[in-house]
């Protein structure tokens, strides 16, 4: 018996007569020979073109024998010598792995340009759909349905998560200020760009201004704790569904990071930010409120430059945290790496979860972020056509990359040897600053990391890199 694997193989049948009745024929000698595993009809397909039929299909056993069958009840038998052959070839996974189990070399998402808006996170047909509901349950005068949170309301089960991504989120900021007095960052002065080694790489990347003198070279300075944890601040709001932010009355909140509002809006307690817990329900009619309640006098705002006043609120934002925190000693510092890995994916696994039930609103030009139902109206966007605006942002729904940023940077394989160069940049892989600080003090990175590093790729030489398919 002939055996035939069932990876993309190839059946190139040729008779002496014709090519359908031959493929007929041997179709039926594969159900005769194993008729249990013979798949469906809707299994198994094949194309005809001159004297050869190939067919695509699961594992079939034919006899190497001469075939003998009738093709038609009607007609005489007819003998056909068919002679098979079979060859196979490895069909390349789209989802490749190494020995290890887990995806290689995978490419990091692309960098958005600035002279366009963002994608839209949910596609914009179905945006207009469930715009186009509302206004007809709005002409009928049926009120919006809203569940908690959309109504105003916490939901009870999420927050025991809101307290866990807030006590994640201080205890990343402990960790990563703790590392900075062990790991060496750098800062371009001129743009974005982040580097963790002991020297800054010479990658010509740098679109900062006047790069076109430096040939593109990054011009690098000492970095800090903002450097690898991005600040994304949001104005605190004591009732979001109140009175919405004017660009006037902007100065009358507090701006404070955005997943400290978010856990607030999710049900944590923080003296310093009060928060208005609804006990029933909003109702509205399409895009109108019809009963939110009625306003509140607002608390005046806890401003932010008392914070060196209490230790409970200097927890919660980087400002500062490198003084606050003490180098620990070396042989504390893989322990101290493992616990930052672990709370930087505890704040991952949180914003998430919150961001499911929770509206987050981000600008679609700039990095605003905004956590309410609707956006402020503050007019501080700057980026691509901000005239057509007069200034205003233009918002949609955010994602967890832009309320929590990764910041991916170049993965250092030798954070002491030479640094990167220019012409072997695609040799090298990026993780977050997090994942790569921490894998330098000496933490095991989780699995899901380790594509995009291309720890599989080996770095060949200056004189090699040219002759590299």
């Amino acid at each position: 018996m002939g055996f035939i694997s069932q990876r993309s193989l190839l059946y190139s049948f040729i008779s002496s007569r014709h090519a359908m009745d031959s493929g007929a024929v041997l179709l039926k000698a594969a159900k005769l020979a194993n008729p249990s595993s013979f798949p469906t009809a809707d299994c198994i397909s094949g194309v005809c073109s001159g004297s050869a039929v190939s067919f695509w299909g699961p594992t079939v056993a034919f006899p190497t024998k001469a075939l003998s069958f009738k093709v038609h009840p009607r007609r005489r038998p007819t003998i056909f010598r068919a002679v098979y052959c079979a060859s196979y070839y490895e069909k390349p996974s789209s989802k490749g792995r190494n020995q290890d189990g887990y995806l290689q070399n995978v490419d990091l998402p692309p960098v958005l340009p600035k002279q366009k808006k963002k994608p839209f996170p949910i596609p914009f047909r179905k945006i207009q759909q469930a715009a186009k509901e509302d206004r007809k349950m709005a002409q009928m005068g049926m009120e919006k349905p809203l569940e908690p949170p959309k109504n105003g309301l916490l939901v009870p089960e999420l927050v025991p998560v809101a307290y866990e991504l807030l006590d994640a989120w201080k205890a990343l900021i402990k960790g990563v200020a703790q590392l900075l007095h062990v790991i060496p960052v750098y800062g371009c002065s001129e743009c974005s760009e982040v580097h963790l080694a002991h020297a800054g790489h010479q990658i010509k990347n740098c679109l900062g201004p006047m790069n076109a003198t430096r040939r593109s070279l990054h011009s690098w300075v000492r970095g800090s704790i903002n450097d690898i944890l991005i600040p994304i601040e949001s104005y605190h709001l004591y009732d979001p569904f109140g009175r919405r932010i004017k660009h006037e009355t902007r100065f009358d909140y507090d701006r404070i990071p955005a997943i400290v509002e978010l856990c607030i809006q999710a049900g944590v307690e923080i003296p310093e930010y009060p928060s208005r817990r609804r006990t029933k329900p909003i109702r509205m009619l399409g895009r109108k409120l019809l009963d939110r309640g009625g306003f509140i006098e607002e608390p005046m705002p806890w401003r932010s430059g008392n914070t060196s006043s209490s230790s409970a609120l200097s927890d919660l934002d980087t400002y500062g945290a490198f003084e606050r925190y003490t180098q620990p000693d070396l042989h504390d510092i893989p322990r101290i790496a493992q616990e930052t890995v672990e709370a930087y994916e505890k704040v991952r696994w949180g914003v998430r979860k919150l961001m499911k039930k929770y509206t987050v609103k981000a600008c679609g030009y700039c990095s605003e972020v905004h956590v309410g139902p609707w956006g402020h109206n503050a007019k501080l966007c700057g980026e691509f056509k901000h005239q057509w605006r007069d200034g205003k942002h233009g918002w949609q729904d955010a994602t967890v990359d832009e309320v929590f940023p990764p910041n991916h940077v170049w993965h250092v394989r030798d954070p002491k040897g030479a640094p990167l160069k220019s012409g072997l940049k695609r040799f090298y892989g990026k993780a977050p600053a997090v994942i790569e600080m921490c894998l330098q003090a000496g933490a095991d990175i989780p699995d899901k990391y380790k594509p995009m590093m291309r720890l599989d790729i080996i770095i060949p030489e200056d004189d090699e890199a040219t002759l590299v398919a």
